[in-house]
């Protein structure tokens, strides 16, 4: 270059007439007008275009700020300015500050959730883990504020830079309402429209403090591990269908198990229940049986034995959640075991037992827990 384009150069660029910023991107939030040594004229003009703010920054002091407009750089409308360089009576000479255009639109679909599982206490299941995830908007509402408590001196700052500050506060505010819900467990999910709502109103005023607002919060899903959604599942099937009925349900599935495999621990429980069948029909007949005797002679008659009581079938009590239920009979039992209602440590009572005992150690119901392997045969 020739020392007449440096020249020419120097005369161009030493004083600024126009001060504008065109943003060619979608994530840049606030741009520093850039200028190499260059002084800002007095009268120079200033563009503001709409979805912008212009912030006039001096030796690190916030100074005028600028909505959507074109203005003419004067001690008029540079009040603050002229305070802070002590123009009283207007000024002649160029002056250098920093200008800062910040993005006011609406930066929408922004990516949140929570890093780490939540966990929270809940009264039927005891500790549980859940995580969150969804989407928030949000727009510049306070320029001034914005350039001085979080861009500083960033040249160009970015969305995906506040990010990251924003999705902190986000999951320590939602973690914070979700465990003052104290909600059933199972609600969470259901009720996202409503906590997303309460989760906006608490994090609101957080954002406003930095410049910020809070526009939009979405909470899109609430998830847990699969086996307490399994647990939830069941546990609200028993609570709203009729225990008697869900009882009676679970016997037949058991018995259709049962003739499917007749060999194994359904089959013994089933063996049982048709022995008890079985000595109800055999009563029967044996009821009977006088009447015939009866037709044969008054010698014959005599002669009949009187048949033995009806068998009575064997009704169980069992404790759930620390309450009794029941009575139900072997086969209802050993649904209810099939169905996970009660397991091996469930305690169990029956007439002519002393106490309340553990499922696992009744003789008759060992059968349940399968592993009923004969002894081997005696050597001959």
């Amino acid at each position: 270059m020739d020392i007449f384009s440096k020249i020419k150069e120097k005369l161009t660029h030493e004083f600024i007439d126009i001060i504008e910023w065109l943003d060619y991107t979608d994530d840049t939030i606030a741009h520093r007008f850039e200028r190499y040594q260059n002084e800002i004229k007095n009268g120079a003009k200033l563009i503001v275009r709409e979805g912008q703010t212009a912030v006039f920054v001096n030796e690190g002091q916030l100074a005028d700020v600028f909505t959507p407009g074109t203005y003419d750089l004067t001690t008029k409308n540079l009040p603050i300015l002229a305070t802070l360089k002590g123009w009283k009576y207007g000024f002649n000479s160029p002056f250098k500050a920093e200008v800062y255009f910040v993005n006011t639109h609406l930066f929408t679909d922004e990516k949140w959730g929570t890093k780490s599982p939540i966990t929270l206490s809940d009264e039927r299941f005891g500790l549980v883990e859940i995580r969150a995830f969804g989407t928030y908007a949000f727009k510049i509402s306070d320029a001034g504020k914005f350039i001085v408590d979080i861009v500083g001196t960033d040249n160009n700052f970015t969305n995906f830079e506040i990010n990251e500050h924003l999705k902190s506060l986000i999951a320590t505010r939602f973690t914070d309402t979700v465990g003052e819900a104290n909600l059933p467990i199972e609600l969470y999910a259901a009720n996202t429209s409503e906590l997303s709502e309460t989760c906006k109103e608490v994090m609101a005023p957080e954002f406003q403090s930095v410049g910020i607002s809070l526009e939009k919060f979405y909470i899109e899903n609430v998830s847990m591990p699969e086996d307490l959604k399994k647990e939830i599942f069941e546990y609200s099937r028993i609570d709203k269908l009729d225990l008697d009925k869900l009882t009676k349900f679970k016997t037949a599935k058991a018995i259709e198990a049962a003739a499917k495999n007749e060999g194994g621990t359904a089959g013994a429980g089933m063996g049982m229940g048709m022995g008890f069948v079985l000595a109800q029909q055999m009563g029967g007949m044996m009821a009977g049986a006088p009447q015939a005797n009866t037709q044969m002679g008054g010698s014959a008659q005599s002669r009949v034995a009187v048949p033995p009581p009806m068998p009575t079938a064997v009704q169980y009590f069992y404790a759930v959640n620390s309450a009794q239920q029941g009575p139900v009979s072997f086969e209802q039992l050993q649904a209810l075991f099939a169905g996970r209602t009660i397991n091996r440590d469930s305690l169990v009572w029956k007439q002519g037992m002393a106490n309340w005992t553990a499922l696992k150690d009744v003789e008759e119901l060992k059968s349940f827990l399968g592993g009923n392997t004969p002894p081997p045969l005696p050597n001959p």
